[in-house]
């Protein structure tokens, strides 16, 4: 059965066709840095490998140019779209509607497109990527992965918020946890590698960042809450805040509802503190001697610190952490800023071992740490189509 992978981010597209079940990668990239005039498109086969600097503009226009390249009469790997069976598709947002895997309806989109308004970066790209795909591989069932299913084991204490009960039970208002689809690989890799080590952090860095704090396989906090907007720093996102800023900007300053929503998701984080939104970009000014780049990477790993500490307290120990994506697996620098002077929780780098890159999991912490410091690449896509396929196949 050959599935289509469809991994729409904020800024970003990942997609994979791969053979199931017996996990067969035919081809693999992504398109990053959506929206400007330098977006990255990656084509990759085991016979071709494209990579171009051109700009796409919207999420549309990345998808068509991924089928575009798998349409290729040269390069691409299928001849028809009606080779695909299927398309599987990561949705952040699925509420309290969607606590499992899900055949795409008429009636599932409208309840994405309903949850758009608790994650605006992401659920309106779904949307189109969905759309998009069943236009272009109409032949093909339609599946959605959404990223808050891990995180349905989150215990009430840590998922209700203490604000009046019927807006739980009648609304639904509650932490519902993201990032799910990589927070539950990459602890699962985690674990078997440590032998089945139980309390785990697993950090996920890209341009939406997140933490979660993991017990025998199973999620009991996270970062983020009711939408992707709160927890950690991120590309263009605040994250954490007093609500007392919103009221006063509104009150205050005269800013609309709409206006402080577009300036706490879309100019804030790295973006609002630096003018940058990519972290290479920041890391590169920070080596300049930009002193704005410098004080926004120690912001964005304090807060990283600093839930590190609370999650140890939820854990009552810890055995190990894990960084994940693109930030997390490829910026050395963030790595050591966030697991420098953290010896009291038994967490010590080792410089040397951080500069290695690798596609595999890998250990970056000294001999004797009490805790591993792991890099372990997330796989999303793969993740995706396992249950694509057991779904479908169900």
């Amino acid at each position: 059965m050959k599935i289509l992978i469809i991994n729409s981010g904020s800024s970003s597209i990942k997609y994979q066709l791969m053979v199931m079940p017996n996990n067969e990668v035919i081809c693999s990239g992504m398109i990053d840095r959506i929206g400007l005039e330098t977006s990255n498109v990656t084509f990759k086969t085991a016979a071709n490998s494209i990579e171009e600097i051109i700009p796409i503009a919207t999420h549309k226009e990345g998808l068509t140019k991924v089928a575009e390249m798998l349409l290729d009469s040269e390069k691409g790997v299928i001849q028809s779209t009606s080779e695909i069976s299927a398309v599987g598709h990561r949705v952040v947002h699925g509420g309290s509607y969607f606590s499992d895997t899900t055949i795409i309806s008429d009636e599932v989109k409208e309840k994405i497109k309903e949850l758009s308004e608790l994650a605006p970066l992401h659920n309106p790209a779904h949307l189109v990527g969905i759309n998009v795909a069943e236009e272009i591989f109409s032949n093909a069932t339609q599946v959605a992965v959404f990223d808050t299913a891990f995180h349905q084991t989150i215990p009430v204490e840590a998922y209700k918020y203490a604000i009046p009960n019927y807006l739980l039970t009648e609304h639904k208002i509650r932490v519902y946890g993201f990032h799910g689809t990589s927070h539950k690989y990459v602890s699962e890799k985690a674990i078997d590698y440590l032998e089945n080590k139980s309390k785990i952090i697993t950090i996920h860095l890209g341009n939406g960042c997140s933490m979660t704090a993991v017990k025998d396989g199973k999620s009991i906090d996270h970062t983020m809450g009711f939408s992707p907007a709160n927890g950690l720093i991120m590309g263009t996102r605040a994250g954490d805040i007093d609500q007392s800023v919103i009221f006063y900007l509104i009150k205050n300053l005269g800013y609309t509802a709409d206006e402080v929503n577009s300036i706490l998701l879309k100019q804030s984080g790295m973006l609002g503190l630096t003018g940058y939104s990519d972290l290479r970009d920041i890391e590169a000014e920070a080596e300049k001697g930009n002193k704005e780049c410098q004080l926004a990477l120690l912001m964005n790993a304090y807060r990283i610190k600093k839930t590190i500490g609370s999650y140890v307290a939820a854990l009552n120990g810890l055995d190990a952490i894990v960084f994940t994506a693109g930030i997390g697996e490829n910026s050395s620098f963030i790595r050591n800023l966030v697991c420098t002077d953290m010896e009291y929780f038994g967490i010590e780098i080792e410089e040397e071992k951080n500069l290695i890159r690798s596609k595999s999991i890998r250990e970056i912490n000294k001999p004797n740490s009490k805790v591993k410091i792991l890099v372990v690449p997330t796989d999303e896509e793969f993740e995706i189509a396992n249950q694509v396929y057991h779904l479908l196949e169900s």
